[in-house]
C-alpha cells in the first residue's frame, strides 16, 4: 500500500512538472504570436495610410496643375488609380461629386488587387484635399487592406514551429526532472507511511532514516521522537502494571492472612491487629487515590474546591502526624514555617505535602534529616522539602516527575506516581514545582503556589482531570 501511494504521488508530481513545462512553452507561443499579430496589424495600417496619402497627393497635384477640378485631366489618372486596385471618388468643396472610377469594371479592380496580392478593399474613408491651407475638396477612397509579406509570414510560421518543438522538449524534460524529484520526495513519504503503519500495528521499533533538514526531514525526526516516546511509555506502562500489582498484592496479602487467622481463631482481633489492618487499608486508599488522580488528569476537567487556607497550619499538622513514622524510620523531621495563606483546595494541598514527605522518607537513610520550610514571597507561597539523602543522579533528575518513573535508589517500594501526582495538583492550582539535587548532597523540592495577595479570577481554576474527583477518606490522617 505505501508503494502504491508513493507511486501515485510521484506520478502526480511528475505530471505537474510536465504541465508546468508545456504550459510555459504554450504561454510563450501565445505571447509571441500576440506580438507578431500586433506588429503585422500596425504594418498593414501603415501600408493603407501610404496608399491613401499617395492618392490624395495625386489628385491634389492635378488640381494645382489645372487651377481647379478638371474632369478630362482626372480621367487621365484612371489607369494609375486602377493599378492600385482602389475605388475613389472626388468631391468639390461643396460636397458635389466631381470625378469617380464608376466607369471602371469592378472585376478589373479585383484582378489588379489579386495580381498585386494587396487583399480585399477596406472600408471607405473621406480624406480632405488641402491646397495652400484651404480644403478644395474631399477624396472618398477605399484602398486594399493589404497582406502580410510572404517572408514575414514564413518567419512567423517558423517561430511557431520552433515553439511547438520547444513545448514538446520542455514537456519531456520537465517530465524527466519531475520523475527524479518525485522519486526523491516520495521515498521518505513512503518510508514514513510504512513506519506509521507498522507502529500502528504494534511494532514499536519502527523508525525512519532522517536524510535531510527540510520539512520532510523534520517530519521524520518528529516521527522518530514520537515513536521513542510511545516505546518508552509502553515500557513504563508494563513496569507500572507490575509495580501496582505488587503494591496491591502486599497489603491485600496481609489483610487476607490476618483476617483468615482471625476466622480460624489462630489470633484474636486485638487493637494491635485491627490497627495493622487499618494501616493496610489506608495504604491501599493512598495508592488508589494516586491512581485516580493520574487517571483523571487525562480526562476532561475538574474544579478545585478552593477556600482560604492557612498553609503553615496545614503543613505543620501534616508534619506532626507523620513525625512518628519518620522517627520509626530513624529520620529527623524538622519544620521552619512562616505564616502564609493561600486560596486552594485543602484536600489537594494535603496530598501534595504528604507525597513529598513520603517520597523523602523512602530515599533518606536512617540518621538523615528532612526539613520542611515555608515562606511568603509576596505573590507566591514557597514550600520546600529538603533531605540529606543520597541525591538524584543527573540522568534521573529530568524524569522525577514522569509518571511511573521509579529511582533505583529508593529504600522502599513504590508505584512511581507520587511525584507525578504532585506535579498535576500543583499545576492545577496555578503553581509550579521544581527539584534541585546533587549526588551525595541531598535533594530539595520547591513548590510555588499563588498566595492570597496574587490576583486571581473569581471562577474556579480548571485543571486537567475529571470533574468531581473523589476525595480521600477522612479516616486517612495523611490524606
Amino acid at each position: 500500500m505505501p508503494s502504491l501511494l508513493s507511486g501515485r504521488y510521484a506520478r502526480r508530481l511528475a505530471l505537474a512538472f510536465a504541465i508546468i513545462g508545456i504550459g510555459g512553452a504554450v504561454l510563450t507561443a501565445v505571447l509571441v504570436n500576440t506580438a507578431f499579430q500586433a506588429r503585422f496589424t500596425d504594418y498593414l495600417a501603415s501600408q493603407q495610410q501610404v496608399w491613401q496619402q499617395q492618392l490624395v497627393t495625386l489628385v491634389a497635384t492635378d488640381y494645382r496643375r489645372n487651377g481647379g477640378w478638371n474632369t478630362p485631366s482626372l480621367n487621365q489618372l484612371a489607369p494609375t488609380v486602377t493599378m492600385t486596385g482602389s475605388e475613389v471618388e472626388v468631391r468639390d468643396a461643396a460636397g458635389r461629386p466631381v470625378w469617380t472610377l464608376a466607369d471602371v469594371d469592378p472585376a478589373t479592380l479585383a484582378m489588379h488587387r489579386m495580381m498585386m496580392g494587396s487583399g480585399d478593399l477596406g472600408p471607405p474613408r473621406e480624406l480632405p484635399i488641402i491646397i495652400d491651407g484651404n480644403q478644395v475638396g474631399t477624396l472618398v477612397v477605399s484602398v486594399p487592406q493589404g497582406t502580410v509579406p510572404a517572408i514575414d509570414q514564413a518567419f512567423r510560421d517558423s517561430v511557431n514551429g520552433l515553439l511547438a518543438v520547444g513545448a514538446l522538449v520542455a514537456g519531456l524534460v520537465a517530465l524527466g526532472v519531475g520523475l527524479i524529484f518525485a522519486r526523491r520526495a516520495a521515498t521518505p513519504i513512503a518510508q514514513l507511511t510504512s513506519a506509521a503503519n507498522a507502529l500502528a500495528a504494534g511494532r514499536r521499533d519502527s523508525r525512519v532514516p532522517v536524510a535531510s533538514r527540510d520539512e520532510i526531514g523534520q517530519l521524520s525526526a518528529s516521527f522518530n521522537a514520537m515513536a521513542d516516546r510511545v516505546e518508552r511509555e509502553d515500557e513504563l506502562r508494563r513496569m507500572f502494571t507490575a509495580d501496582v500489582a505488587h503494591e496491591l498484592r502486599t497489603p491485600l496479602a496481609i489483610l487476607r492472612s490476618q483476617l483468615e487467622a482471625i476466622q480460624d481463631q489462630v489470633s484474636e482481633p486485638t487493637p494491635a491487629v485491627i490497627a495493622s489492618l487499618h494501616d493496610e487499608t489506608l495504604r491501599l486508599s493512598r495508592l488508589v487515590a494516586d491512581l485516580e488522580t493520574l487517571a483523571s488528569a487525562d480526562a476532561s476537567t475538574f474544579t478545585l474546591e478552593r477556600r482560604l487556607i492557612a498553609l503553615d497550619t496545614l503543613v505543620g499538622t501534616l508534619a506532626s502526624g507523620l513525625a512518628e513514622q519518620f522517627a520509626e524510620a530513624g529520620l529527623d523531621l524538622r519544620t521552619n514555617l512562616a505564616t502564609v495563606s493561600v486560596d486552594a483546595d485543602p484536600d489537594r494541598l494535603r496530598q501534595i505535602v504528604t507525597n513529598l514527605l513520603t517520597n523523602a522518607r523512602k530515599f533518606v537513610p536512617p540518621g538523615g534529616t528532612v526539613t520542611v520550610t515555608l515562606r511568603d514571597d509576596g505573590e507566591w507561597a514557597e514550600l520546600g522539602v529538603t533531605d540529606t539523602g543520597p541525591g538524584i543522579g543527573p540522568d534521573e533528575l529530568p524524569r522525577v516527575f514522569e509518571r511511573f518513573f521509579r529511582s533505583h535508589t529508593a529504600r522502599a517500594g513504590g508505584s512511581g506516581i507520587g511525584l507525578a501526582v504532585v506535579a498535576e495538583l500543583v499545576a492545577a492550582h496555578g503553581g509550579h514545582v521544581s527539584v534541585n539535587s546533587e549526588l551525595g548532597a541531598g535533594t530539595t523540592f520547591h513548590v510555588r503556589l499563588p498566595t492570597t495577595h496574587a490576583p486571581r479570577s473569581a471562577d474556579p481554576i480548571p485543571a486537567r482531570g475529571p470533574k468531581a474527583l473523589s476525595r480521600q477518606r477522612r479516616s486517612d490522617p495523611t490524606a
